[in-house]
């Protein structure tokens, strides 16, 4: 990337930050008006499409669910003072809980909270997306410091008929195969899983429109699992277009990033990925594929077995701030989030511009310097790398070897054997 670009990568990395912030205090789910008005933000910053797709609906093996809305929760004292308020953290309630109200003594209550002891200032996050429960989440020191006695408690809920909610936003490319970027929208306040992977695509989305891209980019803002497999049902024709993938999650975070393959193991995007992050000699670390984790696992089940990665700094549960209060604004940094986006803009540009050329004079080593090929190279402080890399274009282009295979095999930046190919193809040397 030019020092330009990456000055630009850098400022937006504060901008992710407040965006981060400003989506931090609402309230998701894997459907609900949380998830509304996260997308309302986020289309402040894309044109989005937005889909609402009706409970009962048949996706896949699965069924869209209930859509679960609340408004108030808390657990008040015989003062009315309360010691859990939702209001305070949306962390503070089970995910999906239903509604109750009621009043019942600690001893009773006690079943329905959940705690941290080993962090006991924190507040854990809970879900009950599939069984009816209700809960509360809360910091151990404060359920340690509770009396016996009678509580109020109150979810002021709904569970009811209603939509899955999921967003699309697409920057159109020269061809109609397809780059899919996707990220979870169904976590509640965590900054780092996943509203920087949210802020990352968001600002990776807006740098690919200022470029005319090679494949055509869709960004695909879902809630986890439901989302990513109602987007499969829905989009079984598209799929065919799908060339490579890549899923966003935990990328804020100050850990070295890690990029997990596809379950292919071997995808271009497994490769590209490769490549980048060892010829940036950021520290880094590439894992193996395993059917857990996050939507990486659906686009790659072997009924679709697309070539999808995921890409986070530390991975989820690697943490200890993973899926707890802690895991917020503070947790994630600008610096953080625009080295992450700068990877992403890096393989990207890698994976537009990998080709696979024919050699047109391919009898021997076709004479540059007539061709002016050399003279271009006059001055050039690089010029027997740029030399080098023509060499390796016009051996490797027999409509086999792409131009990543050029740079793995050479050693030489992709930068520098994508020009040469340019310059190469201009001669009218090799054709793609």
């Amino acid at each position: 990337m030019t020092a330009a670009g990456e000055g630009t990568t850098t400022g937006a990395g504060e901008q992710m930050h407040a965006l981060v912030e400003r989506l931090y205090p609402l309230c998701r789910s894997i459907t609900g008006d949380g998830v509304r008005a996260t997308l309302d933000i986020v289309g402040e910053y894309l044109p989005l499409r937005v889909h609402e797709v009706p409970t009962g609906t048949q996706v896949l093996d699965w069924t869209v669910p209930q859509e679960w809305n609340i408004r108030d929760a808390y657990v008040a004292d015989a003062s009315g003072h309360r010691v859990v308020d939702f209001a305070a953290s949306s962390l503070h309630v089970l995910g999906y809980s239903v509604p109750v109200s009621a009043t019942m003594p600690l001893t009773e209550l006690r079943a329905h909270l959940h705690t941290l002891p080993d962090h006991p200032s924190w507040v854990p996050y809970r879900t009950s997306y599939y069984k009816p429960e209700w809960g509360f989440c809360l910091a151990q020191e404060i359920l340690d410091a509770l009396p016996d006695g009678e509580y109020e408690v109150r979810v002021d809920s709904t569970l009811a008929d209603g939509h899955l909610t999921y967003a699309e936003h697409v920057v159109p490319g020269q061809v109609q195969d397809e780059v899919i970027v996707s990220c979870h929208v169904c976590h509640p306040s965590l900054a780092n899983d996943n509203l920087a992977g949210i802020a990352v695509a968001t600002f990776l989305a807006r740098a690919l429109a200022e470029t005319t891209p090679y494949y055509t980019y869709r960004f695909i803002f879902a809630p986890g699992t439901i989302g990513a497999i109602t987007w499969l049902a829905r989009n079984a024709e598209r799929v065919e277009r799908v060339r490579h993938g890549l899923v966003l999650a935990c990328a804020g975070d100050s850990g070295q990033l890690t990029y997990k393959r596809s379950r292919r193991g071997d995808a271009e995007i497994d490769r590209v990925m490769r490549h980048v992050l060892t010829a940036s000699e950021r520290p880094h670390h590439i894992t193996e594929f395993t059917p857990y984790g996050y939507d990486e696992r659906q686009y790659c089940s072997p009924g679709f077995d697309l070539g999808v990665g995921s890409l986070s700094r530390t991975p989820y549960a690697g943490y200890p701030e993973y899926h707890t209060s802690a895991d917020n604004p503070d947790f994630v940094s600008p610096e953080a989030m625009a080295d992450t986006l700068a990877v992403c803009r890096e393989a990207f540009a890698v994976l537009d511009r990998n080709r696979r050329y024919v050699n047109l004079s391919p009898y021997g080593e076709p004479q540059l310097g007539r061709r002016g090929l050399y003279d271009s190279l006059g001055g050039r402080s690089d010029a027997k790398q740029a030399q080098l890399a023509m060499l390796w274009v016009l051996s490797l282009s027999e409509g086999e070897h792409s131009l990543l295979d050029v740079a793995e095999r050479s050693g030489l930046p992709f930068g520098a054997v994508a020009a040469a190919a340019d310059a190469l193809h201009d001669a009218g040397l090799i054709k793609a």
